[in-house]
Parts: C-alpha cells; sequence; structure tokens
C-alpha cells in the first residue's frame, strides 16, 4: 500500500501541480473487486460525491467491514 500511495502522490503532483501540497489520509482499507464488477466499481468512482450526499464515508466503510465478514472494533476504525 505504501507504494501505490506514494507512486499516486507523485502522479497527482505531476498532473496536477496547481492543487498545491497532496496527502493521503493516515489510514486506509483495501478491498479487491472482480473484474466482473469493473463497470460497476467505474459508475461508483463517477457518482462518488453525490453518493456521499446521501452516506457519508464512516457508515459506508463500516457497511463494507460487516458485509464482508471483516471482524474490526469500531473504536479503533477511525481514530
Amino acid at each position: 500500500m505504501r507504494t501505490v500511495k506514494s507512486r499516486s502522490t507523485k502522479w497527482v503532483h505531476e498532473k496536477f501541480p496547481k492543487l498545491g501540497r497532496f496527502a493521503w489520509q493516515e489510514g486506509y482499507a483495501v478491498f479487491s473487486v472482480s473484474k466482473s464488477q469493473e463497470a460497476a466499481v467505474k459508475q461508483y468512482i463517477d457518482t462518488q460525491a453525490k453518493h456521499h450526499e446521501k452516506a457519508d464515508f464512516k457508515s459506508e466503510l463500516l457497511k463494507l467491514l460487516r458485509a464482508h465478514g471483516i471482524d474490526f472494533d469500531e473504536r479503533y476504525v477511525f481514530d
């Protein structure tokens, strides 16, 4: 994940120099997606801002963790 974050930060700085300082949030979560769901994921990304008007990031991440049977302690997910 460190490599992904590093290379994507470099890409953002090169492609969007007027943005100024770009930095990732400290934590992250990663989910893989099957090829058959690629179109649905692209659609989600395209409409993410609108989607997050209805569901915030925190509630969505908790929903994903539960849907995939990932054990977690909610006290530590967003500290």
